[in-house]
């Protein structure tokens, strides 16, 4: 058929150039062609070079190919570094282990959107200007009666979060820093409310309006387990360890969700939708489902008895059993995450003085076994994050549901910082992946009477 191209075979060769790390060039030829063309060579101020490859398509006619992204750059970010092999995640320079040591959650947020940690004004300045907009609009109480008692909590969020667009007009120009500043200060104060109100409206509970003169995790916390008929007192040491979770969680460079607010932010789309975006993205049992996915393993193993006959069946190369929890895609190493929260586990554990609960105890005993095993050893299958964060969270009552949005309220952080870099980067365009296309190609239409 005229006009349609057939699939050509293209050979190529990379020569890389002389220059600096970072600052030279690598030259790409197809053999068989007189075509080649110099791609700049260039790097960020940690991490491996990249290739600027923007100009392929425009000078030989083809596109990279790389399904999930896992070696294309997407983005300049100053935001969050990781090093998977060294077991190193930075937020904006700082070592996350100081951070979860010496901060808190609010602080590490102001790092995230401004750059640089808050002096005492900046910090008094930045945690009022959170905890004054904790408050949902009140016609939002009715918008959770639209869905089923038995929703999944993350369907909620992904509801209410996108539907603040509808109530908060004055903050919806992405191109004026203030309304940038206002809308950040909102999604942070007000998804855990949401999030709070999410778990009550699904137990029958009344909802607990936010107290302000509470920090941002007690005041979560107060909002979940609080009641009209009786005082409530949030414990310090679950308050801290719930801090933690936050700190721990809040941004974690270009991973799916972030990528998801990131494509949705280029288009032009407000930061109530990209949130929600990023929420349905989260949702996903690959990522945001991980510590829920934890404890499904758990109950399926059911006794300590059958966790060596269940590691047997994970060793196998035939069998499906996947151990949830231990090793992570992107840290090849150790998850640094992982060591703060193990500690954090037992302090929970501790505090609460749980001795009999058979889950827990499971896990404990299969964090032991896995660690002397040299078959998880010599992988670097460690426990990640989100096996001592479903332990923690269960010990201290959140229901699997509420796993992965109190992923999402922690998150939110991470993404309206990569949102507002976004918008405030004028090299970025709207996201268009290309593909490799394998269907049929132009055919004729044939009438319904000769097929």
């Amino acid at each position: 058929m005229a006009g349609v191209r057939g699939r050509r075979q293209i050979k190529g060769s990379i020569m890389s150039g002389t220059g600096h790390t970072g600052g030279g060039t690598v030259t790409i030829t197809l053999d068989g062609t007189n075509k080649s063309v110099k791609i700049p060579l260039t790097s960020g101020t940690v991490g491996p070079d990249v290739l600027d490859i923007r100009k392929l398509y425009n000078e030989l006619g083809i596109f990279t190919y790389d399904p999930g992204y896992g070696g294309t750059a997407s983005c300049d970010s100053r935001i969050t570094y990781i090093d998977g092999d060294e077991g190193i995640l930075l937020h904006r320079g700082y070592p996350i282990q100081q951070l979860a040591e010496q901060s808190s959650f609010l602080e590490v947020a102001h790092l995230l959107l401004n750059g640089e940690l808050p002096n005492a004004a900046e910090k008094k300045a930045f945690e009022d200007g959170v905890m004054k907009h904790t408050m949902l609009h009140e016609q939002l109480r009715r918008f959770f009666d639209g869905f089923r008692r038995d929703a999944h909590p993350m369907a909620i969020m992904c509801g209410v979060v996108g539907a603040l667009s509808a109530f908060y007009h004055d903050s919806l120009d992405i191109n004026n820093a203030e309304h940038r500043r206002i809308s950040a200060f909102r999604l942070i104060a007000k998804v855990p409310t949401i999030a709070a109100w999410a778990y009550k409206y699904s137990v029958g509970q009344p909802f607990m309006y936010p107290r302000n003169d509470l920090g941002y995790a007690e005041n979560f916390l107060y909002m979940m387990n609080a009641v009209p008929a009786e005082p409530y007192h949030v414990n310090p040491v679950l308050a801290r360890a719930m801090d933690l979770i936050f700190i721990l969680h809040a941004d974690h460079e270009q991973n799916a969700s972030t990528a998801t607010v990131r494509l949705s932010g280029s288009t032009g789309a407000n930061p109530f939708a990209c949130i929600a975006a990023g929420i349905a993205s989260l949702w996903g049992p690959a990522h945001g489902g991980a510590n829920e996915a934890v404890l499904k393993m758990l109950a399926e193993i059911g006794s300590v008895e059958n966790i060596k006959p269940f590691l047997e069946m994970v060793k196998a190369k035939d069998n499906h059993a996947r151990l949830m929890g231990f090793g992570h895609r992107v840290y090849k190493n150790f998850d640094p995450r992982a060591v703060i929260m193990q500690a954090t586990c037992h302090a929970v554990l501790k505090e609460l003085g749980i001795k009999d609960d058979p889950l827990l105890d499971l896990a404990i005993e299969l964090e032991k076994i896995a660690l002397s095993d040299p078959y998880f050893i010599e992988r670097k299958l460690y426990p990640n994050v989100d096996f001592y964060s479903g332990i923690i969270l269960k010990a201290m009552g959140f229901p699997t549901s509420m796993f992965t949005v109190l992923f999402a309220v922690a998150r939110t952080t991470g993404w309206i910082s990569q949102w507002k870099e976004l918008i405030e980067d004028p090299s970025q365009r709207i996201g268009r992946p290309r593909q490799v296309y394998t269907g049929a190609v132009a055919r004729d239409y044939v009438p319904l009477a000769g097929r």
